[in-house]
């Protein structure tokens, strides 16, 4: 096509800027009149929902009376159909969010969501019990939720349907006389605070309702018909009841553009197109009026009612009966190469010089030359402009332009071509299917998000290879497809299900079998899921799906493979609850590391049930010593010595371990100790409510001894000294240590002369040194045998000529040394004490 024919398709708005709306479908819909319907269009060429308008008075045709929410594409193939059943009212109006989810706002206030496929997600949301008593007056949806207008004059809004928390906005306080014209909204993502602001056009004036006040803007310049909210919410477009476009700052500080538009007849669809430009459309002139700041208005006129304006990012489309435009400005790159100017641009001349290499004429070398300098520019041109374009052999045509004067640039980037390269054959076949995008739409939108749209849309196979193309992850794709496969394949056998979702599954590296697995579960089929699983080679997604699937054994198998006791105390906790004990007690007794761990857990947590598995396995031993420590952790409990003193806790428990401990040949010291414990706590029982003093129980026999004597119960200490067979020697050392401690010198001293001590008076000498009585341990010293000790005594009360006297005797050089370093005023005698006895090398 020439590139005179190329432009005459654009009408010109202002100095080089041009409208066109090229038409990228003819509807395959068949017979179709949208004005019978109430009609919803998703952005970015998302679906067309559609139900027949239940307000208007129509002629049935061919089709059933019963009503059916029908989903199509924006090509017009029908992608799903449900009956419309909701219960609930009317419908009051619907719109896609920015999820690809149809919210239906019926008359009850509550808002009911559908995904592409015409299948209800999740319950109901509603707007409030208030609302659902009031009339709907007025609403608006948004990317993410919906607010209306009830006729209390109040409003009420859903922020996010994702989060749906129902909330009212502040009283508006419009007076019952005052009328509401219209209302629209300033998105929470265009907020400051995050929040939706709903703008109320009543009388000469316009509301702004925020979540915790209201207040009048744009006073006097009402009464507004129409109102709509740029998408960035920078501006606000208003129609007046004189017919006249207002375009505002948000905060109606300035008015920045007005336009009359010759006809007070309120527009019917009232969308903002990219940042500067505005579209109305009126259903009784069925015609379009394109309004820009920058330039004069554009009207286009259709034979058939209906038309639906969807606004883009980049532009509008236009959906009629039979066909779907996109209308939007003519790109600044392919107006340099197909716009009609004295002075062609350089881009211009490459497509041209091209168009003469095609047809092998001279003239193109002659055009190469003539913008050698700026020849990178054109290329750039000539790849830009294909983008842009929406037919193929047109963008073929600029692409290999650009690849001519590639030819003739060598420092021209050529990673630029390869990307639009790319991103062409992306759009081309999404559009193919129906999402007609534009190249400004799909860098917003990005391609992670147009793989989940057309997953979403069951394209898979076509999701794959774009995912592939692009270098994308295809595990989204596959996982998707996979559990696709199995929802809509309930006849198919397990095992020939596996087959096939395995070939697919293994394309992808790494792909989370569990996953699937767990979908295959929750779809019902269990003997799937558990052999899905087996092909998951990570075991922290692995074994908590074979414990939901009810396969502990093989979840325990698993887990204790890995190693990780994370997943091991997660199993074995899991099984716990649902065995009976000695089943468990059996499972995990096969299993050495389950086995340990739950030993080391219960030990710290559970004494009873380690007790119950030591008992089940023979393990007596263990259960005895379960019960010493218990009777450890009673010592500090107060309750534990309640009850009689010959029968407490603690003395039942020990006796308790010391029968286990009998059972065995092996534990005969600890049966033997555990039976000596058990009686020596009987004892201190015994003596601590005779003596109502609780100074006895929990020390040992040696002490119990010395606080008897202490305390004067002598015949106490004897009984204790005979029940646990004390020996003489020790006997002596206990009473005359407990004598001295009570400073009875005289009971100490009739003690000593009962019989001859077994170990000899060094336990009263020490007993009276240790209590600082020099002149009592004097009455003993003499008595002792040895010299050395004899020796050592007298030194250490000071008296170092008997010490001397008495070390003589002895003949030790390291003893005489000793002294000497205790006593230096001592050096004397002991140095003419060893000269006497003839020592050498004392020093």
């Amino acid at each position: 096509m020439s590139t005179a024919a190329v432009a005459a398709e654009w009408q010109e708005i202002a100095d080089r800027k041009y409208l066109r709306r090229p038409e990228i479908y003819s509807m395959q819909w068949g017979r179709m009149d949208l004005s019978r319907f109430r009609i919803a269009c998703a952005p970015f060429g998302g679906p067309i929902a559609a139900i027949r308008d239940d307000s208007k008075i129509v002629q049935l045709l061919a089709e059933s009376a019963r009503r059916h929410l029908q989903i199509f594409s924006s090509s017009g193939d029908l992608i799903a159909s449900c009956p419309w059943d909701r219960p609930g009212g009317k419908l009051v109006g619907m719109a896609w969010t920015d999820d690809l989810q149809l919210a239906c706002l019926l008359e009850d206030a509550s808002v009911h969501l559908f995904n592409s496929r015409a299948e209800p997600v999740g319950p109901a949301i509603s707007l409030g019990k208030e609302p659902s008593e009031r009339v709907i007056m007025h609403y608006v949806f948004w990317g993410t939720g919906v607010a209306c207008l009830t006729d209390m004059n109040q409003v009420y809004c859903i922020p996010d349907f994702k989060n749906p928390r129902p909330c009212q906005l502040a009283d508006p306080g419009i007076d019952e006389i005052d009328q509401v014209f219209c209302m629209t909204v300033n998105e929470p993502k265009a907020v400051k605070f995050g929040t939706p602001e709903v703008l109320l056009a009543v009388g000469e004036s316009v509301l702004l309702v925020g979540e915790y006040a209201a207040q009048t803007v744009g006073e006097g310049i009402g009464p507004i018909q129409k109102m709509a909210v740029s998408k960035e919410g920078k501006f606000v477009a208003m129609f007046t009841g004189d017919g006249r476009l207002l375009v505002a700052l948000m905060d109606f500080s300035r008015i920045l553009f007005e336009y009359d538009c010759e006809s007070a007849l309120p527009p019917d669809q009232m969308v903002w197109s990219s940042l500067d430009s505005v579209v109305l459309y009126w259903e009784e002139l069925i015609s379009v009026l394109v309004i820009s700041p920058a330039g004069d208005p554009v009207r286009y006129t259709y034979d058939e009612p209906g038309i639906q304006l969807i606004p883009e990012c980049d532009g509008v489309r236009i959906l009629s009966n039979s066909s779907m435009e996109f209308l939007h400005m003519v790109p600044e790159s392919t107006v340099s190469i197909f716009g009609i100017f004295e002075t062609m641009e350089p881009s211009a001349i490459l497509y041209d010089a091209y168009d003469n290499f095609e047809r092998r004429s001279a003239k193109a070398d002659e055009n190469l030359r003539s913008i050698r300098s700026s020849l990178p520019k054109a290329i750039k041109g000539c790849i830009d402009a294909a983008g842009h374009e929406f037919d193929v052999s047109r963008q073929r045509t600029l692409l290999r332009a650009a690849s001519y004067g590639r030819a003739f640039c060598s420092q021209y980037d050529r990673d630029h071509f390869k990307e639009m390269c790319k991103t062409l054959r992306v759009l081309n076949a999404v559009r193919d299917i129906g999402i007609p995008l534009s190249i400004g739409q799909y860098q917003l939108l990005t391609a992670p998000v147009l793989i989940g749209r057309l997953i979403n849309a069951n394209q898979h196979f076509l999701a794959l290879r774009v995912s592939e193309y692009l270098n994308l992850n295809k595990e989204v794709v596959i996982m998707h497809w996979a559990c696709e496969k199995i929802t809509v394949s309930p006849s198919i056998p397990d095992d020939v299900l596996l087959e096939a979702l395995l070939e697919k599954l293994r394309l992808c590296k790494g792909i989370s079998y569990a996953a699937v697995a767990a979908h295959a579960d929750n779809s019902g089929r269990r003997k799937l899921a558990a052999m899905l699983v087996e092909h998951e080679s990570q075991s922290s997604k692995q074994v908590p799906l074979l414990l939901s699937i009810d396969e502990e054994d093989t979840a325990l198998v698993k887990a204790t493979e890995s190693g990780d006791t994370d997943l091991v105390y997660l199993v074995l906790f899991h099984i716990w609850q649902k065995k009976p004990a000695l089943d468990f007690f059996g499972t995990i007794n096969a299993r050495p590391l389950a086995r340990d761990l739950f030993i080391a857990y219960a030990r710290c947590y559970k004494h009873e049930f380690l007790k119950d598995f030591f008992l089940s396995t023979g393990q007596l031993q263990d259960v005895a010593f379960l019960l010493l420590k218990e009777s450890k952790l009673m010592e500090k409990n107060p309750m534990a010595s309640k009850g009689s003193p010959l029968h407490g806790p603690r003395i039942r428990v020990i006796e308790q371990a010391q029968k286990l401990f009998a059972e065995t040949k092996e534990n005969m010291f600890e049966s033997k100790a555990s039976e000596e414990y058990a009686k020596l706590l009987r004892v201190q029982h015994e003596l601590e409510i005779s003596t109502k003093q609780a100074i006895f129980v929990d020390s040992s026999i040696s002490d119990t001894i010395r606080t008897c004597i202490v305390l004067g119960n002598h015949r106490a200490a004897l009984k204790v000294k005979n029940e646990f067979k004390v020996s003489e020697k020790r006997w002596y050392w206990l009473k005359a240590f407990a004598l001295a401690t009570v400073r009875d010198w005289d009971a100490l001293e009739k003690f000593s002369k009962e019989k001859r001590p077994p170990g000899g008076f060094k336990p009263f000498v020490e007993a009276c040194i240790d209590a600082g009585e020099k002149s009592e341990a004097l009455k003993y010293i003499p008595k002792l045998t040895d010299p050395r000790e004899k020796s050592e005594a007298y030194a250490r009360i000071g008296m170092a000529k008997e010490a001397a006297d008495a070390g003589s005797q002895v003949k030790d050089n390291e003893l005489f040394g000793r002294f000497l370093g205790q006593n230096s005023g001592a050096s004397a005698i002991f140095d003419s004490l060893r000269d006497r006895l003839s020592f050498q090398g004392a020093h």
